[in-house]
């Protein structure tokens, strides 16, 4: 048992390094992206599905609350919480189109949208984006392997080095906290 829990480890810290070396320019592109979003009276809007769904719920609480030091608040919605949203869109519309509908419904020019997926395929992220495209809203996605249909049309992709899929989320929410970081660093009070 302590073999697997160290071989976890080192997988870890291999998909990290790699991850470290090729990434960095990428986040603070985004990074910009979010500030300058929020400097100028945007939000940023977070989707995904799954343990992509939760990452998203964690950054925008982050945001909403506090990461590391006291500030204003933030303007982040996941919009992967509504309940009852989530079931009618896709009882009328489609479950691909849960998060588009949304995004229609509340994006402004202003905005950001942060679409998670460790495929960089899932049909309502791609969907959701290209709405946001549409409206004006400057888009991110958090993504794995080569980044998928996903990384053709967003602002700033940050495509994790790796196909496992625990890695890619592994890095995925480090980068999300990586972006709190660099936002409330640069952030107006």
């Amino acid at each position: 048992m302590q073999q697997l829990i160290k071989n976890e480890f080192k997988e870890h810290i291999k998909a990290f390094d790699l991850a470290m070396r090729s990434l960095i320019p990428h986040i603070e592109i985004a990074a910009n992206l979010c500030i300058d979003c929020i400097n100028n009276d945007g939000k940023i809007l977070l989707i995904g599905n799954g343990g992509s769904a939760a990452d998203a719920q964690h950054i925008a609480a982050e945001l909403v609350g506090r990461y590391k030091v006291d500030r204003k608040a933030i303007s982040a919605i996941a919009l992967t919480t509504d309940s009852s949203i989530i079931t009618a869109v896709s009882n009328d519309f489609g479950f691909s189109h849960v998060f588009d509908r949304q995004i229609e419904a509340l994006a402004n020019t202003n905005d950001v949208i942060i679409g998670i997926s460790t495929s960089g395929n899932s049909e309502n992220i791609i969907s959701g984006l290209k709405v946001a495209k549409k409206i004006g809203c400057k888009t991110i996605v958090l993504s794995g392997n080569k980044g998928g249909q996903l990384k053709e049309i967003c602002n700033s992709s940050i495509i994790v080095p790796s196909i496992d899929t625990a890695r890619i989320q592994e890095i995925h929410i480090f980068i999300g906290h990586t972006l709190c970081t660099l936002i409330e660093d640069r952030v107006k009070n």
